[in-house]
């Protein structure tokens, strides 16, 4: 892989708290963890599905088609899921929808009773579709979500219609609720694998229906993912950025560096920032280890956290998106009074100030002690994002072997799922209900400081 075909990975500012020494005597331990996770041989080596980027969707000209009729039927999609059920989609359709699109929206993201009440009144009298998303149909977020808005399209459209606006992607178990309610009210049905888990999802019909509807070209996409699944198939070093990325997080972790921060210069890759932090947080964030994974978007936040990044606690370091063509661009003007004193820059493009800002940036950061990396892409397309995502999928998996834990698994989640529902009293959860209200009640408001 490299800057002129899908992506090219720079560690140059590594050094010196990384070195090229270092990261090739990570050879024999980045070729055993590649080894372990193309052969599904260590620990949550079930969920490893994902790794065929092509072999994701079952019927791919099906997904097509359900996206099209879709998009006939409606203008607007609401994607209710959370976490990698709509974060994989949300990514790819911020970074690349062309304007004029039809409008994807989401829900079951979150609990907050004002979001959702906006989002339902501003669904009132639009044409709408429904993707729920979810293996099981019980994850409280996107229930509640989907309970509400199929609500709402049924008393819009009738239940009849409303069955052909629903489309329910879920795991291919037929005892789960929402696979079981899917088929009695009719409703389409597209799987996700139970081999592939939600945040490695986004080259699944997870990601791929909305990413459809929203008129983004999922084929290519898709495609991109498959170039760089080939090209990851060779674990040297010197040839698979994806695995250098691997073992210089390693490298950096081992010496202190307990903070990554992703930085972009677009703001269209926003989502991006966020859908990463859930892959590593989630697949790395165990046993009191894992590097955590924040986002900064610059030049934005170089007015705010650049002071901190520069001169503050340096356990930090940094990996920058570099976005070779832009999508567009716009050149700066001469004007003949200079009051903003700019004329230095007239005839430039903003691109080429920005791009400027990022080598001055990275620079400026190395030099405060901040050592960085930088991913190129030949450009914002469907193709060479979905490198883009594949790469960051399968550095993950290996990174988390590297560093010794399931990179495909997330214990910790049930933790606040398991209080939340001893408080709600939900069935099944009786017996730990008056201890977690005890808790909270004992605990929590003994030291309120008021105004």
């Amino acid at each position: 892989m490299n800057a002129d075909g899908l992506l090219s990975l720079d560690y140059s500012y590594l050094l010196p708290d990384v070195t090229p020494k270092e990261i090739a005597a990570r050879q024999p331990y980045v070729t055993a963890a590649h080894e372990v996770l193309q052969g599904g041989n260590g620990p949550g080596g079930e969920m490893t599905g994902w790794l065929d980027p092509a072999a994701i969707v079952e019927d791919f000209a099906e997904l097509q088609a359900t996206a099209a009729r879709l998009r006939e039927a409606a203008d607007v999609m609401v994607v209710v899921g959370i976490g990698g059920s709509y974060l994989g989609a949300r990514t790819v359709i911020e970074a690349l929808q062309a304007p004029g699109e039809k409008e994807v929206w989401y829900a079951g993201q979150t609990l907050s009773a004002e979001y959702t009440a906006i989002l339902l009144k501003k669904l009132e009298g639009r044409r709408f579709c429904i993707n729920v998303v979810s293996k099981s149909g019980t994850t409280t977020e996107p229930a509640v979500a989907f309970r509400l808005l199929r609500a709402a399209l049924v008393a819009q459209v009738g239940k009849e219609q409303a069955a052909r606006l629903i489309v329910a992607t879920t795991g291919p178990n037929p005892e789960k609720a929402l696979y079981k309610t899917a088929k009695k009210e009719g409703y389409a049905i597209l799987t996700l694998p139970d081999s592939v888990g939600g945040r490695y999802s986004v080259f699944s019909a997870v990601g791929l229906l909305p990413i459809a509807f929203a008129g983004v070209d999922v084929a290519k996409l898709r495609d991109g993912a498959v170039a760089c699944e080939k090209a990851c198939q060779n674990p040297d070093l010197h040839n698979n950025p994806a695995y250098v990325y691997a073992a210089a997080r390693n490298l950096l972790s081992g010496k202190g560096k307990t903070i990554e921060l992703l930085a972009t210069f677009e703001p269209r890759l926003h989502y991006l920032a966020e859908w990463w932090k859930q892959l590593y947080g989630e697949s790395e964030g165990k046993n009191h280890m894992g590097i955590f994974p924040a986002s900064v978007e610059f030049t934005t936040d170089l007015h705010s956290m650049g002071q901190w990044i520069q001169d503050g606690r340096r356990d930090i370091f940094e990996t920058f998106i570099n976005i070779k063509e832009p999508m567009a661009d716009v050149r700066i003007p001469s004007d003949p009074d200079n009051a903003d004193e700019l004329n230095y820059l007239a005839g430039k493009s903003v691109d080429e100030v920005n791009r400027i800002a990022y080598q001055g940036t990275a620079l400026a950061h190395r030099d405060g002690g901040v050592p960085n990396m930088t991913i190129t892409l030949p450009g914002l397309t469907p193709f060479s994002f979905g490198a883009l995502l594949y790469f960051f999928e399968k550095a993950c998996g290996v990174s988390g072997y590297l560093l010794g834990v399931n990179p495909f698994d997330q214990p910790g989640v049930e933790a606040y799922k398991n209080n939340m529902f001893a408080l709600l009293d939900k069935p099944g959860y009786k017996d730990q209900h008056e201890s977690v209200t005890k808790a909270v009640s004992e605990r929590q408001g003994q030291q309120v400081v008021k105004f």
